[in-house]
């Protein structure tokens, strides 16, 4: 009885001392940065104010209307839809054109932005997607966005957009693919393993017509609370703006609707649980890099730590370190939905090339600082610095070639 204690209490002691000395580094870090630090600078200053103001605007425009409703589509991922439908069209086995094409085409339709999208890629892949499509259904959300691809032609020019469409569509294909490739045993292993999926059981009473509806209410409450005008550009897409309120109202008595008739209060309670979870793995991560961002690059047109200047100063050739420099900047922005196009308008004005503004373009929306510490967390380091690495090699090849091609 005793050695069975002592051989139990090893590992547990071993957590407890590691957890312990994370502690200790994260305290050693905060106390070196608080006292080499020059707060009192004027640039700093502002940086730190500009990485609470984003913080502010991040919560006030993101999080209720955005990833709310996210984290319960999420959960209800998570704990209604069938493993082994998500496995069938979305698994590893699974044909690779049903699959890239099913993660694409939904990736497309939420058209989010980078944090809004991470829940419901963490629910999909939880419950037993493939790690190629996944990604894919990571990188379309926010990339493939089809009011934002129309901005970009129209404020920016036909080229611009027609070339941020193509690339768009393609890397949602290859980069997913190549994670599927590159990982393809270790993914094999995790979706044969059923301890790593969530133990909720597949209830199938309610039918596969009342499940589309239930997530379909939800998907729309989510997609019509953040429909964005696109400042005349689009008449019908304006029109729907106008509506945006009531449309998502009516997806909203549909919802409740579902949730009284089909389900029973264990199952909610199930839901709620799931959602919370989400919550609580991803919202310190997603503010702790709103902060880190804002501090860094703030706000547009707000003066940070590095000017925007300075980057519009960097890109304004079509060479391979413009190139590179416009992605990496890129994936550590954050880009709220349809902001990036008045964004590349200034740097564009600001003397920025053609090839390193599709670069970013096709960079930055699908990545932010906030985001990659998410998916960090999810899929561990190794895939996240490859997946960033493909976003960035293939943004900067396209970027390169594009500039070329138009110069």
């Amino acid at each position: 009885m005793s050695t069975r204690t002592t051989t139990q209490l090893g590992p547990i002691k071993r957590l407890w001392v590691e957890k312990k000395n994370r502690a200790l580094v994260v305290m050693v870090g905060v106390f070196l940065v608080a006292l080499f630090v020059p707060w009192s600078a004027p640039r700093v200053s502002a940086a730190v104010n500009e990485a609470f103001l984003m913080l502010g605007e991040y919560a006030r425009e993101h999080v209720l209307l955005c990833l709310v409703p996210a984290f319960f589509i999420a959960g209800a991922i998570t704990v209604f839809l069938n493993q082994q439908s998500v496995i069938k069209y979305l698994g590893p086995d699974a044909p690779k054109l049903v699959a890239y094409s099913v993660a694409s085409v939904s990736g497309t339709i939420l058209a989010v932005c980078s944090c809004t999208v991470l829940p419901l890629f963490k629910g999909i892949y939880k419950k037993g997607a493939g790690l190629g499509p996944a990604v894919s259904f990571l990188y379309s959300g926010p990339a493939i966005n089809i009011l934002a691809i129309i901005l970009t032609a129209k404020v920016l020019g036909i080229q611009l957009g027609v070339a941020r469409a193509v690339g768009a569509i393609v890397f949602a294909f290859l980069i997913g693919i190549l994670m599927q490739l590159i990982f393809l045993k270790e993914d094999k292993e995790r979706t044969t393993n059923a301890a790593m999926f969530q133990s909720f059981d597949d209830d199938t009473s309610r039918g596969i017509g009342k499940t589309i509806v239930y997530m379909a209410s939800m998907v729309g409450i989510l997609v019509f609370l953040n429909w964005a005008p696109s400042g005349g550009s689009v008449a019908w897409w304006d029109f729907l703006h106008q509506w945006k309120w009531a449309i998502a109202g009516l997806f909203g008595i549909v919802l409740v609707y579902s949730l009284v008739r089909w389900f029973t209060k264990s199952e909610l309670s199930d839901w709620v649980k799931a959602t919370r979870d989400f919550s609580v793995q991803i919202l310190p991560l997603l503010f702790a890099g709103v902060l880190v961002a804002g501090f860094l690059l703030g706000r547009p047109g707000h003066m940070a730590l590095i000017p925007e200047s300075w980057v519009a100063s960097l890109v304004g050739t079509n060479s391979i370190g413009s190139n590179l420099i416009a992605s990496v900047a890129g994936a550590l922005m954050y880009f709220a939905t349809l902001t990036e196009v008045p964004i590349m308008q200034g740097l564009l004005g600001a003397g920025m090339n053609q090839g390193p503004a599709l670069a970013l373009l096709l960079a930055g929306p699908s990545l932010s600082l906030p985001s990659l510490l998410v998916i960090g967390g999810e899929l561990g380091v190794k895939k996240t610095l490859v997946y960033v690495g493909l976003v960035v090699a293939l943004s900067t090849a396209a970027g390169m070639i594009y500039g070329y091609l138009v110069a």
